[in-house]
């Protein structure tokens, strides 16, 4: 029997929970390996776990994977969610992208200093609702198919469904004008395996707060 995907990252979402998210949407169970103190990462750093001495990393297939992107790709071409030809995935890898972007904004979000915070949440605001929503919601639109590409589940709609939800954190009424993608939210929420994923208990993480980020500072040292 194969072994389990094991994740190694701190226990917040951070880089890790695009990863946790595609892994669960795939219906794969996984164990997660936590950093709790500064001599965790060295460990692992020292034993040659780490290609590039950082996290996250994950166990899989015999292999120890660094870089997000890369765990992201083989999970993503193991599973399935990946498109049937390179032009499917060319879509794919742009829209992920782009859907990255405004992950990445939302969260350094914690990290901006008090007196920056305002500027960079209007910014989100946005970029949010005149850039990427309305670039997404125009693919559906424009194809009046259930997913992004192919008319078949792929990893860009799991990340994008994973963005809806930390947007409608912030401000659900920014998702009001958009209902192609409130629909694919709903769908894509409504799938068995995610529908787990999202109910209380599961390994998705919280919105991270004041304690998890001084846990993050001792831990990497930032």
């Amino acid at each position: 029997m194969a072994r389990k995907p094991k994740l190694h990252y701190f226990n917040a979402r951070g880089r890790m929970e695009p990863i946790r998210w595609l892994l669960a949407a795939a219906g794969v169970e996984y164990e997660e390996q936590f950093l709790g103190r500064p001599e965790d990462l060295e460990k692992l750093r020292n034993d040659g776990s780490l290609m590039f001495q950082q996290v996250p990393m994950v166990e899989i297939d015999g292999m120890k994977l660094a870089q997000t992107r890369a765990i992201l790709n083989y999970i993503a071409a193991k599973y399935n969610l990946y498109g049937k030809d390179i032009k499917e995935r060319a879509l794919i890898d742009m829209y992920s992208e782009g859907i990255a972007d405004l992950s990445e904004m939302i969260m350094h979000l914690p990290l901006c200093p008090p007196d920056q915070k305002d500027a960079k949440m209007a910014q989100i605001r946005e970029r949010t609702t005149n850039r990427y929503l309305p670039a997404f919601e125009k693919v559906l639109k424009s194809h009046g198919q259930h997913y992004l590409v192919g008319n078949r589940l792929s990893r860009a709609d799991i990340h994008l469904v994973e963005l809806l939800y930390y947007v409608e954190e912030i401000d659900p009424s920014l998702l009001t004008n958009f209902p192609l993608l409130k629909a694919l939210k709903t769908r894509i929420s409504n799938l068995p395996p995610v529908k787990k994923f999202l109910q209380p208990g599961s390994q998705r993480k919280p919105p991270i707060d004041a304690k998890a980020l001084e846990e993050a500072r001792k831990i990497f040292k930032f």
